[in-house]
């Protein structure tokens, strides 16, 4: 197949992938929510999705020696679809992990930990290739998704880095290259430095969670009896 036609099949193709993306979002904004409805805090932070263009999937097959052909792009290519999830601490990105990839209809296809193997350059996320299946109306595509999961200091540094490749064309001073390493490392002591501080934190509200339980019920209790008072067109008491 040439890549005129190939690009004519692209939308069909890429349609799965987009349906995908929607699922694994779904999945994901679903446990947000839980996590806020319960603890009033949420490990995620950001949740982003991309869907790559017919351009740069042709870029890539040419890149890897992929047949420019539907099955072989399918087959070989598995970051067509991504979706990338910010978190607040490092043990959240293996929280979160856990929790998505115990899904019943989630399969991990792969799984790279740069987090705990970071790359030369200090890059770190925790990186998967997870299937998701798609329901059409006559069969059922399983879909490869990469997953991204990180902190906001690791999103920053990498947003950071992308940047300065980009500027210079993948061509960059080694002086800057050094500093990008250095800087990787200061982001990752923040993290460390940050997680610490948070269970302090938690350490310290159990301490003293049960009066704050008790205050917070008085309180529920108090507005509950004024609604139910105002209800029945009768003062509250003082």
């Amino acid at each position: 197949m040439d890549p005129e036609q190939l690009r004519t099949d692209f939308s069909p193709f890429l349609m799965t992938y987009r349906f995908g993306i929607t699922q694994l979002l779904t999945k994901v904004n679903i446990l947000k929510d839980e996590f806020t409805h319960i603890n009033r805090y949420s490990p995620i932070e950001h949740v982003t999705s991309r869907l790559k263009t017919p351009e740069s999937i042709i870029r890539k097959a040419d890149r890897i020696g992929c047949p420019i052909t539907l099955d072989d792009v399918r087959d070989q290519i598995l970051d067509i679809a991504g979706v990338r999830i910010t978190c607040s601490f490092i043990s959240d990105t293996y929280r979160i992990a856990e929790m998505i990839t115990s899904q019943p209809d989630i399969e991990v296809r792969e799984v790279e930990d740069y987090i705990a193997n970071p790359k030369p350059n200090g890059y770190k996320s925790l990186h998967l290739i997870v299937t998701v299946p798609v329901y059409l109306s006559d069969t059922v595509h399983t879909i490869p998704i990469e997953l991204q999961i990180r902190t906001i200091a690791m999103d920053f540094w990498a947003s950071l880095e992308h940047k300065i490749y980009y500027k210079f064309n993948r061509e960059v001073p080694e002086h800057l290259l050094a500093e990008l390493t250095e800087a990787a490392e200061t982001a990752h002591r923040l993290d460390v430095k940050m997680e610490r501080l948070n269970d302090e934190f938690a350490k310290i509200k159990a301490r003293s969670g049960s009066d704050d339980d008790a205050a917070e019920v008085a309180r529920s209790t108090r507005m509950l009896d004024a609604l139910q008072t105002r209800l029945h067109g009768q003062t509250p008491p003082d």
